[in-house]
């Protein structure tokens, strides 16, 4: 077995549908198997899954309740057979043979340890996607805005560079170019099984959110490459099972727990200054240009900072 694609479903089952058909139609070349974890979904999602399991290679794992994205994979990844493993969202489409391809190429680049493709939008414009592991210095710029400001992107390379006005987006064509980086979205994650096992796969201590970061964190300290791909791409439609509150205050308390387990422990206490601060100015830029109702997805994220 060349590839296991690795897929967390929650109550997702019409775009999951879509995916999956995308997914057995592009795929070529390579041998494959699709392994779909439900974290407990209530939308007939399953039956969808065992209508598909009929005639093509889909195996389904259910959970009695939301696991989570790391547990959900990791329970995905260990009853893997393919030599590689690909997490990959529910909510994506692809297009033309990527997988395939992508696998290829891995397999003519044996330093590389993680890759990803570039993401786009339903209007097929280009989405920011992974970044630069969050250093001090990069949640500071992130927070207080300093990395909208013209070439300060160039000189501290940011966390999730995904803003349009980074010098680096428009004037490198960033998102462009094949480049190694430091950690890549879980949203389109590719790497060797034994790799992922050696690094001892998701921790499962990250319910959602960070969880990519601190796997890619694991696998580069073990030597790996992680690069960027925009060669192929899908389509990733984006926040599917979650609202708009939930990702911001899940990555805040993601980045706590990143820091408590790779950082000392005064660089965590600056941390949370900076995600502190950082949340105060936008509770105010909401109040003013949004009203107080937007405002109070960064009032909790102060408090779980």
């Amino acid at each position: 077995m060349d590839l296991s694609i690795i897929i967390v479903n929650f109550n997702t089952k019409k775009i999951l549908g879509e995916c999956l058909e995308s997914i057995i139609k592009t795929t070529k070349k390579i041998k494959y198997e699709i392994i779909v974890v439900d974290n407990d979904s209530k939308d007939g999602s399953l039956v969808l899954l065992k209508k598909l399991a009929q005639k093509h290679p889909v195996r389904i794992i259910v959970n009695k309740k939301n696991a989570g994205f790391g547990i959900a994979n990791n329970q995905g990844a260990k009853i893997a057979k393919g030599k590689y493993i690909l997490f990959i969202n529910s909510d994506t489409l692809v297009k033309k043979n990527v997988l395939g391809e992508m696998v290829l190429w891995s397999e003519d680049n044996p330093k590389v340890g993680v890759s990803t493709c570039a993401l786009k939008n339903s209007d097929n414009s280009l989405q920011g996607t992974g970044g630069y592991f969050p250093d001090l210095f990069k949640v500071f710029a992130w927070m207080f805005f300093l990395e909208n400001i013209p070439l300060v992107d160039r000189i501290i390379k940011p966390f999730h560079p995904m803003h349009p006005q980074s010098t680096i987006y428009k004037g490198e064509g960033f998102f462009k170019k094949a480049h190694q980086r430091d950690w890549v979205t879980g949203a389109f994650l590719l790497t060797r099984k034994d790799i992922f096992d050696k690094a001892g796969g998701f921790d499962v201590d990250y319910f959602m959110y960070t969880e990519e970061v601190d796997l890619c964190w694991r696998i580069k300290k073990d030597g790996w490459q992680v690069w960027f791909l925009p060669k192929w791409s899908i389509i990733h439609l984006g926040g599917a099972s979650s609202t708009f509150e939930y990702p911001i205050i899940s990555e805040f308390n993601g980045l706590k727990l990143f820091y408590s387990k790779n950082k000392p422990a005064w660089q965590t206490s600056l941390l949370r200054i900076f995600l502190k601060g950082g949340a105060a100015i936008r509770i105010v830029l909401y109040c003013l240009l949004k009203g107080k109702e937007a405002a109070k997805t960064y009032a909790k994220a102060f408090k779980a900072a």
